[in-house]
C-alpha cells in the first residue's frame, strides 16, 4: 500500500485520458463532430484532466461548481475547489450546440483535436464576479484578470474524453511527467514524504535554500516547474529546465531532488493559486507545498504572504497536502549563507534581496550578478539565452519587469 498522501477526493487518480483502441475510436468520431476552439488556458486544463492533474473532476465545471467555487472554493457536492476550471465560447458557436450534445474541442495553436465532450449545460457567469473572488481585483493589467475578462460569453459544462497530452511528451521528454509517473519515480525512491517547490522562473540562491531546508525535513523535493504559457518577458520553460538541471547538478546532494514539469499556464492568481497548486501537488503525490513570498503572485496585487495565511483560513481537512511555510529569504552578509527573516538578527543594509524580477532586469540588461544571487553555473545557461534574445524582445523583458514579481 503506497506511503504517499492520496490523490484529492480521498479516492484513486482520476486520468481522463483514453488509450489503445477507445482512443483510436474516438480521434475517428471526433472528426464527425462539430468544433469549439480553446483558449491557451484551456488547453493546460483539458491536459491536466487527461493526465489526472485535476482529479475528481470529470470535465468542465457547471453553473453550480463555478458559483460555489467563487463563493466558498468548493464544488457543489462539498469537495474543496479554488479556482474554477471552465471553458467558454462565443454567442453564435454555443447558440448552435444543443445541451446533450458532443462536441470536439480544439487547440487553435497546433490545429489538434484535444478532447471530445458532452454538452450538459450552457450558461452565462458574472465575470466581475469571478475576478473579484478568485483573483481579488477586476483591473485589466493583471494578467489573469484580463484572461478571464477576454473569455467567451456563454460557459459550456461536461464531461470530456481527452485524446492528446500534446507535445509535452516529446518537448519536455525526460522532465514532463504525469501524476501517475511521479508517484511510480517516489515510491521506487521509496519516499514517503515529498515537498513540491512551484516555479515559474529560474531558480536563484533563494529558491535554493527554500527547497534545502525541504530536504532537511522531508525524503525528497519536487521542483515541478509551469511548462505552459507565462506573461511576456519570463523566460521559456525549456532554457529554465536547464538551468534547474544544472543547478541539481552543483547544488544538491544526488537522489534528493526530481525534477519535473506540468502543462499548465499561469493564472497569477496569488493565494487561491496556491491553493490550487497544493491541490494538484497532492495528485502528483507530495505531501507539502512550498510556499515563499508571494506564491503566484504578480505586480503588487497581493501582500508577500496572502499566500501563507489562506491556507489557515480554509477548513481543516480540505487538503492532505500541507503548506511549508518560509519567510521572506536573502543573503545576509554577516550570516555568511542564506537566511529567512526568523532566522537572521541583521539589518536591511546586510540583506541582499532576491527576486526573479531582479534577476531578470539585470540579465536582460547585461549587469553583473553576484554569486550570492545566483550560482555561477546557472548565470552562464541564462547569460546564453539573453545574449541571443532580439532587441524587441529584449524591451518586453525590460518592460515586464517593472510590473511583474
Amino acid at each position: 500500500m503506497s506511503k504517499l498522501v492520496r490523490p484529492h477526493g480521498g479516492a484513486g487518480l482520476k486520468p481522463l485520458l483514453l488509450e489503445g483502441a477507445a482512443l483510436k475510436a474516438e480521434r475517428e468520431r471526433a472528426k464527425t463532430l462539430p468544433v469549439v476552439a480553446l483558449s491557451s488556458r484551456e488547453v493546460g486544463d483539458v491536459l491536466m484532466l487527461g493526465i489526472g492533474g485535476f482529479t475528481p473532476l470529470d470535465g468542465f465545471m457547471n453553473h453550480r461548481d463555478w458559483r460555489s467555487v467563487c463563493d466558498n472554493m468548493r464544488l457543489a457536492n462539498g469537495i474543496f475547489w479554488p479556482i474554477p476550471i471552465t471553458l467558454s465560447t462565443d454567442e453564435t458557436t454555443a447558440q448552435n450546440i444543443k445541451t446533450g450534445s458532443e462536441i470536439a474541442l480544439l487547440d487553435k495553436e497546433s490545429n489538434e483535436i484535444m478532447a471530445t465532450m458532452q454538452v450538459t449545460e450552457k450558461y452565462s457567469i458574472d465575470i466581475a464576479h469571478e475576478c473579484q473572488t478568485v483573483y481579488k481585483t477586476t483591473d485589466l493589467a493583471h494578467p489573469g484578470v484580463k484572461m478571464v475578462m477576454d473569455q467567451g460569453a456563454v460557459n459550456l459544462a461536461g464531461p470530456v474524453k481527452v485524446l492528446s497530452q500534446g507535445d509535452f511528451p516529446t518537448k519536455y521528454a525526460g522532465t514532463y511527467m504525469t501524476p501517475a509517473q511521479t508517484r511510480a519515480l517516489f515510491e521506487s525512491k521509496n519516499w514517503s514524504t515529498v515537498a513540491a517547490f512551484q516555479t515559474r522562473n529560474p531558480m536563484h540562491r533563494s529558491h535554493e535554500y527554500l527547497a534545502k531546508i525541504a530536504v532537511e525535513i522531508c525524503d525528497g523535493v519536487l521542483i515541478h516547474s509551469l511548462l505552459g504559457k507565462l506573461k511576456p518577458g519570463d523566460i521559456p520553460a525549456e532554457v529554465r529546465s536547464r538551468a534547474i538541471a544544472k543547478l541539481i547538478e552543483v547544488a544538491f546532494v544526488k537522489d534528493t531532488i526530481v525534477q519535473s514539469g506540468y502543462p499548465l499556464d499561469m493564472r497569477y492568481a496569488g493565494p487561491r493559486e496556491a491553493l490550487l497548486h497544493a491541490l494538484f501537488r497532492q495528485n502528483y503525490g507530495c505531501s507539502y507545498l512550498i510556499v515563499g513570498r508571494d506564491h503566484a503572485g504578480v505586480g503588487d496585487y497581493y501582500g508577500p504572504f496572502d499566500a501563507h495565511k489562506i491556507f489557515d483560513d480554509i477548513e481543516p481537512g480540505s487538503l492532505e497536502t500541507k503548506p511549508l511555510k518560509i519567510d521572506w529569504t536573502f543573503w545576509c552578509y554577516k550570516c555568511g549563507g542564506m537566511a529567512s527573516a526568523r532566522t537572521c538578527p541583521h539589518t536591511e543594509k546586510d540583506r541582499l534581496l532576491l527576486s526573479g524580477t531582479k534577476l531578470r532586469k539585470a540579465l536582460s540588461e547585461n549587469q553583473d550578478v553576484p554569486n550570492e544571487f545566483s550560482r555561477p553555473e546557472v548565470l552562464t545557461i541564462l547569460r546564453e539565452y539573453y545574449a541571443n534574445l532580439k532587441d524587441d524582445e529584449k524591451v518586453e523583458v525590460k518592460l515586464s519587469g517593472h510590473s511583474a514579481k
